[in-house]
C-alpha cells in the first residue's frame, strides 16, 4: 500500500487536534522521495508541533520508519497558517532528552 504513510499521518493528526475536519494532507512523490504537506486549523498548530517541537519530531520519525518499510524517503512539511507569526521562545529545555537514530528505533520495534 503506497499511501500507508498518508493514512497513518491522517489517523494520528486527527486524533490530536480539536478540528479534525480542517486537516488537509497532500502527498507528492519526486526524485527526492515522498513529501507530505500537512495543513491544520491555526488553533491546532501547537498540538501538532508540541513543546519544543517534540510532537512534530516524533511524527516525522514514525513517518521515516514507515517509509523505510516501503523503501521510500518520507518527509513531512507542516504548513504555517496565513499571516502567522511565531512568538519569541522564552522557555529553555531543562535537560536534553537522549535522541535515538532511526536504526535504533527500528531495532526497538523489532523486539515488539
Amino acid at each position: 500500500m503506497e499511501d500507508a504513510d498518508k493514512v497513518f499521518l491522517e489517523y494520528i493528526v486527527k486524533a490530536l487536534v480539536d478540528n479534525p475536519n480542517d486537516v488537509k494532507i497532500d502527498r507528492t512523490v519526486d526524485e527526492m522521495g515522498v513529501l507530505i504537506s500537512l495543513t491544520v486549523n491555526p488553533a491546532d498548530m501547537g498540538k501538532i508541533i508540541g513543546r519544543m517541537g517534540n510532537t512534530a519530531k516524533a511524527i516525522r520519525t514514525l513517518l521515516r520508519i514507515i517509509g523505510m518499510k516501503n523503501n521510500a524517503r518520507v518527509n513531512l512539511k507542516i504548513n504555517e497558517p496565513e499571516g502567522s507569526t511565531r512568538p519569541e521562545r522564552t522557555e529553555q529545555s531543562k535537560t536534553p532528552s537522549p535522541l535515538k537514530t532511526v536504526d535504533q528505533a527500528m531495532e526497538d520495534l523489532k523486539g515488539i
